[in-house]
């Protein structure tokens, strides 16, 4: 029989705030963290906004000289692991080290690395590069920086399945407790490339939005006016631990997992199909592992991005999924005030349903002004919503055609 897991700590740095309580203040206030792009000159770029984390200071968490030999993305995922091992109030004691891993993924990992490095190359040669060129960069480097932290010696792995990224991670690292392999994970998702060659790239595929004049009301997941996602940034994390151990050790607790599912569209790079089989697919799967019926869904975190295409898809695979009782679930996307993390969006995204389950209180989904009739059901819209969360879903689909789902249940004694 599988072992019981559920969520002790989390660990966020977002757009809407640096640190857990800072993020979720700001998400229930519904406060956007979009604007205008400071970090290069935007002029002939068609979208000039995105979810810049403002006031982060990567030597409150990482060692001054340490800092140029990483990347944006490990530094975001040391500062997000920091806030939930002392939320989670672990600490690794030696004879536990091969029962504590390490999970945290990346869609894209170090392109602010490469771009500067490349730079570097044209313009003064191959003997400019930096000799931390290559470990600053590369995915599993947050993974193994946090192992070395913290003395984590268990499964030490990265993914990187695009916008699916965080949510694996979690999962994954759900099953690797469920199982035995760990006690332990510490799991989740980071990403920091709000670059020139990055927000050129998803120019160029006209996936992002260019309501420029506004950009807090930009990401508009589910409303007719909606022409596009909003690059963000930052990180989340979870500790889960087999849930004996954290009695044992009076652990405070979110939220047990209880289900995950996998799923791929083998349809097209980008866009998903228009019928959602694979949204439909990977939310059923989840449902299925976790032995419970799709009514008894309480919440959906959506993975509601803001394009025309992907929320009405991810509507009718919702749709049906539940079928008559669609309209009964709570469903938002916190993405209309983060914007869109990338590969950290289902590390962030899944803590954020932890704490909806732990709180009974459900974010909205801002900017929904105009219905669209394609997507009908209840997004929580403009205001945060008391509401007792028995199992709560998170989604997270990728380009590539690769799907994440995850369910959590009110964490119960028996």
């Amino acid at each position: 029989m599988d072992r019981r897991v559920v969520v002790t700590g989390i660990g966020l740095i977002s757009p809407v705030g640096v640190g857990n309580e800072e993020n979720w203040k700001n998400l229930l206030a519904g406060r956007s963290g979009i604007g205008l792009i400071t970090r290069f000159d935007t002029t002939d770029y068609p979208s000039r906004i995105a979810g810049e984390i403002r006031g982060f200071d990567p030597a409150a968490f990482v060692p001054k000289k340490e800092v140029k030999k990483m990347d944006l993305f490990i530094q975001y995922a040391l500062a997000a692991v920091q806030f939930a091992m002392e939320d989670a109030r672990l600490v690794i004691a030696p004879e536990e080290q091969e029962r504590v891993g390490v999970y945290v993924g990346s869609g894209i990992g170090g392109l602010p690395s490469i771009e500067a490095q490349h730079t570097e190359l044209l313009q003064s040669g191959p003997r400019k590069i930096s000799p931390f060129f290559i470990v600053g960069l590369i995915v599993n480097l947050a993974s193994g920086h946090v192992s070395m932290r913290y003395g984590a010696k268990g499964p030490n792995l990265a993914n990187s399945t695009a916008c699916a990224t965080g949510t694996h991670a979690v999962g994954d690292s759900y099953r690797l407790i469920a199982r035995g392999d760990a006690d332990v994970m510490i799991c989740g998702g980071t990403e920091g490339v709000i670059t020139p060659l990055a927000v050129g790239g998803f120019c160029a595929m006209r996936a992002l939005s260019t309501r420029n004049d506004d950009p807090e009301k930009a990401c508009r997941p589910f409303d007719a006016g909606r022409d596009g996602f909003v690059m963000g940034e930052g990180a989340g994390i979870l500790i889960l631990e087999e849930m004996e151990r954290a009695r044992k050790r009076g652990a405070p607790i979110y939220a047990e997992v209880v289900g995950y599912g996998l799923s791929g569209d083998a349809f097209h790079v980008a866009a998903p199909s228009e019928d959602g089989d694979g949204p439909y697919r990977v939310m059923r799967n989840a449902v299925l592992d976790a032995g419970i019926d799709a009514t008894q869904i309480d919440y959906i975190n959506a993975h509601g991005t803001s394009t025309p295409e992907g929320d009405r898809v991810e509507t009718l695979a919702i749709r049906r999924l539940l079928k008559d009782s669609a309209r009964n679930v709570a469903i938002s996307s916190t993405k209309s005030m983060t914007g869109h993390l990338l590969g950290a969006a289902g590390g962030l995204e899944s803590a954020i349903t932890a704490l909806v389950v732990k709180h009974g209180i459900i974010p909205p989904t801002i900017n929904y002004t105009t219905p669209d009739p394609e997507c009908d059901l209840d997004y929580v819209p403009n205001e945060a919503r008391r509401r007792a969360v028995t199992y709560a879903m998170n989604n997270s689909f990728g380009f590539g055609g690769t799907n994440a789902c995850l369910i959590f249940r009110r964490f119960e004694e028996a």
